[in-house]
């Protein structure tokens, strides 16, 4: 894999990863494509936006972004105007190239960007603790095809996709000003995507998440009671017990969590405890490649439908705790049946508390099926 950095019009970092790129080749070739050594943005250039900014909640004691541009963001635009496609002469995209394999460029909309070191007046607040959502949100594009899912990607794919994350994720790790990397991918309407182009997101955090610290409390205190790793425990009940367990491989096992919260959940962990993506072996990343698209072939055939999903990696933190982490990957969908969508009701919204209406062994045994 060769990777290429150029510039937007407008100043933003944008990085080509080709898998083939012959002797004397260049960036975004593939075979007997040509392209300029850097790919030339034609835009006239934009203003960025102003830096978002983050608010403390001291009754939760979790950070909430605010970032009014983002309501400006593009909005399902029809195909031939995709901002995701490669360019053209009559669509002048994010991507100045012709093709590309795979692109990663930061975000025009971000939730987290570099910002000066200013600080912000309180507005008002219990505890003063408004400033700038420093950090970084980049943008992933999967492949050029505009109709394609990465359930038709080739495995081949796919794992240069792993390779490109987890190069990602080491550089944004680098930055001072971000303590944990998140890598995403939200499909469908239903979850609400604003572009239909295949593609993901990582977002460079400047605190450690809710998430990952109440999960890593947890192993925290059980390390401390057992003198293991919960999450490592975790996988070998599943494993042992086989009930929920869609598909096993050398590295990997795939399984629905017994207290899963969606109508469908499933849950990708790696046989060897790693804290992030970058510790992966190669052999590990082919695994997963070959797991990852049979699981989600498998979803789409449930009810014979494009299933909607987040697809979120969980990492370890860039200076806390790497310790007790487990990368791990986990995807979700809200469908839970034809015609069906889980919303979040008031039980779950207001108090946190999730309703399944879809038993966790029933959705493993209906996997494990669509799998054959």
């Amino acid at each position: 894999m060769r990777k290429t950095t150029g510039t937007l019009a407008d100043g933003r970092e944008i990085l080509y990863y080709d898998e083939t790129a012959p002797s004397g080749g260049r960036p975004g070739e593939a075979g007997a494509r040509a392209e300029p050594a850097v790919p030339v943005d034609r835009r006239a250039a934009e203003d960025r936006p102003t830096a978002p900014e983050m608010r403390f909640d001291p009754l939760r004691r979790e950070w909430v972004v605010i970032a009014a541009h983002r309501q400006e963001r593009t909005h399902l635009p029809p195909s031939d105007s995709c901002p995701l496609c490669p360019s053209s002469a009559d669509n002048q995209s994010e991507i100045p190239a012709s093709t590309y394999d795979v692109v990663c460029f930061e975000n025009r909309f971000p939730a987290l960007m570099a910002a000066p070191d200013t600080s912000l007046p309180d507005v008002g607040e219990l505890v003063s603790s408004r400033g700038h959502a420093r950090g970084r949100c980049e943008v992933v594009c999967f492949t050029p095809d505009h109709d394609a899912s990465v359930a038709d990607l080739p495995e081949r794919r796919i794992r240069t996709i792993v390779d490109v994350l987890a190069d990602r994720t080491q550089a944004l790790a680098a930055s001072p000003a971000v303590e944990e990397v998140f890598c995403f991918e939200n499909r469908g309407p239903e979850i609400g995507v604003t572009l239909h182009h295949p593609h993901g997101q990582i977002y460079g955090y400047p605190f450690v998440t809710p998430r990952t610290t109440r999960a890593l409390d947890s192993a925290t205190e059980y390390q401390d009671r057992t003198g293991r790793n919960l999450y490592a425990d975790n996988l070998h009940a599943e494993r042992l017990a086989g009930l929920r367990v869609v598909r096993t491989t050398e590295h990997w096992t795939a399984f629905v969590p017994a207290a899963a919260r969606w109508p469908v959940e499933v849950h990708l962990y790696p046989h060897r405890r790693v804290p992030d993506l970058p510790a992966l072996t190669d052999a590990e990343r082919d695994d997963f490649s070959v797991l990852y698209r049979s699981v989600l072939r498998a979803m789409d055939r449930l009810f014979d439908l494009p299933m909607p999903y987040v697809s979120a990696w969980h990492q370890a933190p860039v200076r806390t705790k790497r310790d007790l982490a487990y990368l791990h990957l986990e995807l979700l969908s809200v469908r839970r049946a034809p015609g069906k969508l889980k919303y979040l009701a008031g039980s779950e919204a207001a108090m946190g508390v999730f309703v399944n209406d879809v038993p966790p062994e029933t959705i493993a045994t209906r996997l494990r099926e669509a799998l054959s």
